[in-house]
This record gives structure tokens, sequence and C-alpha cells, in this order.
């Protein structure tokens, strides 16, 4: 399922709890991810954020709340609830998830890591779906017989990033693009999530690095200790730090 710029989708997480370990870790969390817009999730470490991925993703399960693509046009057509369905469930339906922590098949190569990520395409689909990751990431064409595990860690987030894309999705969920990346490499990836935005995909930029998704962000949400603490635009919040109560994310503005 892909998105275009004609197509009006958003992923609307309604109310979502998620417990870890016996523990509530998000609470009551509300977050809408309009197709067309780069809406950041900001939060120092332990807000919840990845916790949060990974429930929208099917790999945990909400303990409240529904995960739902709502849809009035294109591809998407009626609103499909994505609660608690699987990780390839949810992939089909047009969501894609990059989890912190790049995670690849070491082993494999640049392209075998592509492929692995179009096995649920057609073929003209997958065709389609590499071509239009390579035209974002046309650096992976260097390394295309190279293995992952040899990569830069800058070119491995790209290869995570194409393997997202290739199935061009309405909504592209991003943990973390810039940890333990240098500054350069992030200056590079970060105006890619920007234009994918552009082409009509729903882009939710979860980051502990206030500075990073404010450059890019329409839309800021702010989780601390589970819970959503401010919603607001980012121009707001670049003109304002001072509605950040969060004293590290503060320093990340300044």
């Amino acid at each position: 399922m892909s998105a275009t710029a004609d197509t009006k989708t958003m992923l609307s997480l309604d109310g979502i709890s998620v417990a870890r370990g016996g523990r509530t870790v998000v609470r009551d969390v509300s977050i809408d991810i309009p197709s067309g817009e780069v809406t950041a999730l900001l939060g120092p470490n332990g807000a919840g954020k990845s916790s949060l991925v990974l429930a929208v993703g099917g790999v945990l399960r909400p303990t409240a709340g529904h995960v739902i693509l709502r849809g009035n046009g294109g591809q998407v057509t009626q609103d499909h609830d994505l609660t608690r369905r699987r990780p390839e469930q949810i992939r089909s339906a047009g969501v894609a998830i990059v989890a912190e922590g790049r995670r690849l098949l070491p082993q494999l190569t640049v392209e075998d890591n592509l492929k692995v990520a179009t096995y649920s395409l057609t073929r003209d689909e997958a065709t389609s779906g590499v071509k239009y990751a390579l035209e974002l990431f046309p650096e992976l064409e260097k390394r295309w017989d190279v293995q992952a595990r040899s990569l830069s860690g800058g070119e491995q987030q790209m290869v995570v990033l194409a393997q997202a894309l290739v199935s061009r999705p309405a909504t592209l969920l991003v943990d973390e693009l810039s940890l333990g990346l240098a500054p350069v490499v992030v200056k590079r990836l970060v105006p890619t999530l920007g234009e994918v935005a552009s082409s009509g995909v729903g882009v939710l930029l979860i980051e502990q690095f206030a500075h990073v998704a404010l450059a890019l962000a329409n839309t800021v949400y702010v989780l601390e200790a589970g819970r959503i603490r401010y919603h607001g635009t980012a121009a707001e919040l670049r003109e304002n730090p001072e509605l950040l109560q969060s004293a590290y994310l503060l320093r990340e503005i300044a």
C-alpha cells in the first residue's frame, strides 16, 4: 500500500497504554500523524518513545487504546484498526517501522537486505520500490555488493530506511534517526525524510535530540514519563524553548 500526494491518510494513536515487565511505561497517549507532514515525538531516554513505536508495529501489545489508519482517498479508502495485529499485517496495511538500533541482516549484502524487505510485494512493486529507495539513497548503489556489517553507521541507517520505504508505505515511523551518527550524516538524512513526507507519506520522527526534529517537523509532541506533556507546532517550540519543561530537551535546543 503506497501513499501519493493525492492520498489523504492519517495514522491515529488513540489512548495507547503499554506495559513492560509488569510496569506501565506509556499512559493514554494520543498522537495524529497526517499524510504529507513530519510529526515529531520528543522525549528524554526512558520516556517511553520506543515502547510506543513497538506497540504500533505489533511487537508489543497495547494494554489500552487503538491504532487506526484512517483513509479517505487513494488506496487507503477506509479506516483500518491495526491494534494488536501482527507486524507483517501492519506493514501490509501501509505502516512501516524503522526501529531503534539499525536492525539489519549483517551477513547479507545491501542488495539482499533490500530484497528481503520486498518479500510481500509483487515483482513489479519490488522493482519500483527498490528504484525509489535508490533514488533517495544513491550512495547505496556503490555499496550494493557489500555486506551490511561492513557498512558505516550512516550507510546502515540508509539501508534500514530504504528497507522501510521499498513498500511505499502510507506512514513511516523512524525511531532515533540520529542515534550514534555523526552530525554530517544526520544532516544528510534529515532532508530525505522531508522529501518522503512531501510525496504524501505521513512521517513520525521519534527523537531524543530536539534540534534535529524541530528543524523538520510541522507538529511536535513531547513525551515524558510515559505521558504526552506538550502538543503544538514546531515553530512554537523553536521560538519559545521554555515551553519544554524537560531540562534535558532545553539543553538540546540551546
